[in-house]
């Protein structure tokens, strides 16, 4: 497994991945409201790591360089637990330095546990009632 910047060919695996894991994972949200054109509106302007093998995308992280930020990190729902997250995530802290900061909706318990054990630093809570986030931060 190896990480790469994406490529517009890489586009529709992309927004496959995109579509499948907030399907998968994301309960609060209607997912007959979700489209494979999510990814090109939540990832414009954003630089796109992705993680491959033998020629599968297995997972993305698009990146907001100004801010240091982790904008998007989503992983295949076949490939989770085979280390794609922490890999994305270590090359997305190499790429944008620290400190480096994200945010996870709070209801995604999964997904707030899972950056906790990498060291990061829950913040702040922000946002309106039913769509709360957290504010994390890696130094």
């Amino acid at each position: 497994m190896f990480i790469r910047e994406a490529s517009i060919a890489d586009y529709p695996q992309l927004r496959q991945i995109y579509l499948e894991s907030r399907r998968e994972s994301f309960h609060w949200v209607n997912a007959d409201e979700m489209s494979l054109e999510d990814f090109d509106r939540d990832t414009s302007e954003e630089q796109i790591l992705l993680a491959e093998e033998n020629d599968q995308v297995l997972g993305f992280a698009s990146l907001y360089v100004p801010n240091r930020f982790i904008h998007n990190l989503f992983v295949h729902p076949a490939a989770a637990g085979r280390g794609v997250g922490d890999l994305l995530l270590k090359s997305a802290v190499a790429e944008l330095g620290t400190p480096v900061t994200l945010k996870c909706v709070s209801e995604n318990h999964k997904a707030l546990s899972f950056y906790k054990k990498r060291g990061w630093r829950a913040v702040v809570e922000e946002g309106e009632p039913g769509a709360k986030y957290w504010v994390l931060v890696y130094e």
